[in-house]
């Protein structure tokens, strides 16, 4: 075993940094037997130094995250900082400086991470990113790695936990929204301000990211349809447990029949109690694969936290060591298909449309008729009214999105409906 140390720089020492800290501190010897070599904590980049940091020498502290990677010692870069910039820069100088990186930005790598790559491959250097998706769970690798010979036709999943956390206490307790946003809040699973996780943001990134590993294509967040939750309701709920189903935010992947195009789309959906993702409780995070040769995979764990992530860390610290010893990379972008990424109007899927509708003769007919006229079938029906008022539950067959917005226009200009209630997705039959 080589004994002069791999020397590793920590950029961002928060929830998930000082966790990275730990475990290399505390399992250096099996870390080293591991990769061949020790790997020394060699510097932590933070912006408050005056923060007391358990277990991490202060002489290790500083505010100058660039000198630490210009000093000419660091073999490997860590990147947990999060968000767009200073990130972006300080992985660049990495690269410039001969440095491996491992990130955890999902944020960065699905708005730039065609252009890290490239840079990567320009200095001949890694780029790894495991805990970017979906925390500890290997999945990152096993796409790009393990099922590198296999065509990958179409991912789903569950990859945030706080949104998951909330729409399973709405399920299981009936709450409503807010009152599950409150109990996430208070545990600790929804930041001050969720809005990246409750609207779709941070699942939106992580779809980027798998799906340009999925299809060999490059996908930015910007090509991803994204849709919060906070529109789901306690009625929803009823509405979903009528139909042997529960709901969820998904990520959805998807290659086009012909195989020329894909999509990749973010939204509440229901599923039925009978799909694997339908189990999955609490704050934790599932993604199913269906490959052409594999079959159905499922990947499942806890998809969030300080520990879980750096789990993930380490893992991608412990390969991209093993590579440094072994003067290799390990595997870069593979974007070769360069497949277009289909809008949303394109999607065909299931809907449940709930409408309020006058309780009155001829309504049903009306609103048939619409459907038809815009080439939508429908599979079922259900109506119940009182007082003059009434609610019309349609679920339909498979239609593409762009047909179901086009009969819900025309649905609202109906005068016997009044409004309509909800409308959602149904996948995963």
């Amino acid at each position: 075993m080589r004994t002069r140390p791999l020397k590793v720089a920590l950029l961002g020492c928060g929830v998930v940094g000082s966790e990275v800290a730990r475990i290399m501190t505390t399992h250096a010897d099996d870390l080293a037997q591991r990769i061949g070599a020790p790997v020394e904590l060699a510097g932590v980049a933070v912006r408050r130094p005056s923060k007391v940091r358990e277990g991490i020498d202060p002489a290790l502290i500083t505010t100058d995250a660039t000198a630490l990677l210009k000093r000419g010692d660091i073999d490997i870069a860590i990147e947990v900082i999060g968000g767009i910039e200073p990130a972006r820069t300080l992985i660049n100088t990495a690269f410039e400086h001969g440095i491996s990186v491992v990130s955890a930005n999902k944020a960065l790598l699905a708005q730039d991470g065609a252009a890290l790559h490239a840079a990567a491959e320009q200095h001949g250097r890694d780029l790894y990113y495991e805990a970017a998706v979906a925390g500890a769970i290997p999945l990152v690798r096993p796409m790009r790695e393990s099922l590198a010979g296999d065509k990958i036709n179409r991912v789903m999943g569950i990859v945030n936990g706080t949104t998951n956390f909330i729409l399973d206490k709405m399920d299981s307790t009936g709450a409503g929204y807010q009152e599950a946003l409150d109990e996430a809040t208070a545990l600790g699973y929804a930041e001050a301000d969720p809005t990246a996780d409750v609207e779709g943001y941070d699942a939106a990134a992580k779809a980027a990211i798998l799906a340009g590993i999925a299809f060999h294509t490059r996908v930015r967040l910007d090509d991803v349809y994204r849709e919060g939750m906070t529109e789901v309701s306690a009625a929803d709920f009823v509405s979903a447990k009528r139909m042997g189903c529960t709901i969820k935010l998904l990520a959805i992947l998807e290659r086009a029949a012909d195989g020329e195009s894909v999509t990749a789309r973010v939204h509440p959906a229901m599923i039925p109690l009978s799909h694997p993702l339908a189990s999955v409780r609490e704050a934790y995070n599932a993604v199913f694969v269906e490959a052409e040769a594999a079959g159905r995979l499922m990947f499942y764990g806890p998809g969030a936290g300080g520990a879980p992530t750096a789990s993930a860390v380490l893992g991608d610290l412990v390969a991209v060591a093993r590579n440094k010893l072994a003067e290799a990379t390990g595997p870069g972008e593979s974007a070769y298909t360069q497949l277009p990424v289909s809008p949303m109007g394109e999607v065909v899927t299931r809907y449940h449309i709930s409408l309020d509708v006058a309780d009155k003769p001829g309504v049903l007919a009306q609103v048939a008729t619409t459907f038809a006229e815009h080439g939508v079938s429908i599979d079922t029906v259900r109506q119940q009214g009182k007082d003059g008022e009434a609610s019309l539950v349609v679920v339909t067959h498979r239609a593409a999105d762009a047909a179901l917005s086009g009969t819900v226009e025309a649905l609202r200009k109906l005068d016997t409906v009044r409004g309509v209630a909800s409308i959602m997705r149904v996948e995963g039959e």
